[in-house]
């Protein structure tokens, strides 16, 4: 929030539509910036129409609702309208994966990333900690055509030396020389306590966050694949058209294949279970200790 503030401080033109959500996150934004700030209701379709109207004259849209009601609810709106006019409106969609996991399946954020990968034009972004969410969305408003930004309410801490965030470019949170673990959105806390353990047990795991799914970083993904025995992705998110399937495509095009590749997120089925975050991954075998023993079988 911080960095929208300050975007829309600069530029009168920044504008953030919400759908009757952020109540306690963005009276400060309405009554600084009242010009700025539209509160459609509950109508996320309507509100990627009026962003559209906003952007083709001129304004530099946010928009903003939880889980899959500013992406896949509208998604015929953001097509046609937004994408096909390569408009400058960035979808902030609060509540990725499992967030909202004690709501149900039709709060399950966990085909949205696959889905706006495949629409043209679209910057694909799932920051793994705050700070990379704030720089994000000072970045993805001047990046031409439309931006998806999804957020959750997990995330993993920055390294003591965090390296400089750019979109389209992985970020390095751990070091290693054995085995790379390419991880998108908050679950990288799994994986960052995973390869704090894996490193108790004598094998070192480069860590990389793979913040931006479209444009994908391949120079970092050839690096994995050289340089380490093997590579795991981890998304709280289907396997098909995520994570995985961002990574696969970029060795196949390059021709660059891995030692050992292994995979964890969503198989292909709904998940019908209700619970927090944390006990649905473990539920799904997507958590730290699943990551740990994954990685255990490669180097047995």
């Amino acid at each position: 929030m911080k960095s929208l503030f300050e975007l829309a401080q600069h530029d009168t033109n920044v504008m953030l539509l919400t759908g009757d959500l952020g109540f306690g996150v963005f009276e400060k934004f309405e009554e600084a910036f009242p010009g700025q700030f539209l509160n459609v209701g509950v109508a996320e379709q309507n509100m990627m129409g009026v962003a559209t109207g906003l952007a083709l004259e001129g304004k530099k849209i946010f928009t903003y609702s939880i889980g899959n009601f500013p992406s896949l609810r509208c998604l015929e709106q953001i097509r046609n309208d937004a994408c096909y006019h390569e408009l400058n409106i960035n979808i902030i969609a609060s509540g990725g994966g499992f967030s909202y996991g004690a709501l149900g399946m039709s709060h399950h954020a966990t085909e949205d990333l696959a889905i706006m990968r495949a629409l043209p034009g679209v910057t694909v972004v799932a920051p793994c900690t705050p700070e990379e969410a704030g720089e994000a969305t000072r970045q993805i408003i001047s990046v031409p055509g439309v931006g998806y930004l999804r957020i959750d309410k997990s995330s993993a801490c920055e390294p003591d030396s965090p390296p400089e965030f750019i979109l389209g470019k992985s970020r390095t949170l751990r070091e290693g020389k054995d085995f790379t673990i390419m991880v998108s959105g908050g679950i990288a806390e799994e994986v960052m306590a995973a390869s704090v353990k894996l490193s108790e047990l004598g094998i070192e795991c480069k860590v990389l966050s793979i913040h931006t799914l479209k444009p994908i970083d391949k120079e970092a993904i050839i690096s994995a694949c050289q340089d380490t025995r093997g590579i795991m992705t981890v998304e709280e998110h289907t396997l098909i058209g995520g994570l995985k399937s961002a990574v696969n495509e970029s060795c196949s095009d390059l021709s660059v294949y891995p030692e050992h590749s292994l995979h964890m997120g969503i198989n292909d089925h709904y998940v019908e279970t209700v619970g927090s975050q944390g006990f649905l991954r473990n539920k799904l075998s997507i958590s730290g200790s699943d990551i740990v023993e994954s990685i255990l079988k490669i180097f047995a």
